[in-house]
């Protein structure tokens, strides 16, 4: 996979369910468009993986040294909450409704695809935390990329 892209604007039904987007299902690797595990994000939002990317994800974590402290109370953070879904019959996902609740999430929804994670923001919170972070784009832009490829110039 090269690295899922985009921002759909989806509805959630009475249920807590969305119409899980075409667009970025048809990006998802034929065994990956089904099966998802979903968690609390960093910020105020969940993650939503597919599962080949999840798996790789506990692959890493598996690694971690469960006897340091620290290490411990970052698995426990990062798989707090989190829920195995599957895609319905009409391709809807359910969004468990502690998950939706621990983010505040409504009726109106964002999913930004990055990487290998979709993040599902509450819209109006994602616009605002869009809005705040562009004033300081073009700064964070050159902290982060500024100096990737100098090492290779002498």
């Amino acid at each position: 996979m090269a690295g899922l892209v985009g921002e759909y604007e989806c509805k959630l039904d009475a249920k807590g369910r969305f119409l899980f987007p075409a667009g970025l299902r048809k990006q998802l690797e034929p065994s990956a468009q089904e099966n998802f595990m979903v968690n609390k994000g960093f910020e105020n939002c969940l993650t939503l993986y597919p599962m080949n990317e999840w798996e790789k994800v506990t692959a890493r974590l598996a690694k971690l040294n469960l006897f340091k402290e620290k290490n411990r109370r970052f698995y426990r953070l990062f798989h707090q909450g989190a829920k195995q879904l599957t895609l319905d019959n009409a391709g809807r996902i359910l969004i468990p409704t502690a998950l939706m609740e621990r983010i505040g999430l409504k009726k109106e929804v964002m999913l930004t695809a990055y990487n290998d994670r979709i993040e599902i923001w509450d819209r109006a919170e994602y616009m605002a935390m869009m809005d705040e972070n562009m004033a300081d784009f073009s700064d964070l832009a050159d902290e982060v990329m500024g100096d990737i490829g100098d090492e290779d110039v002498e």
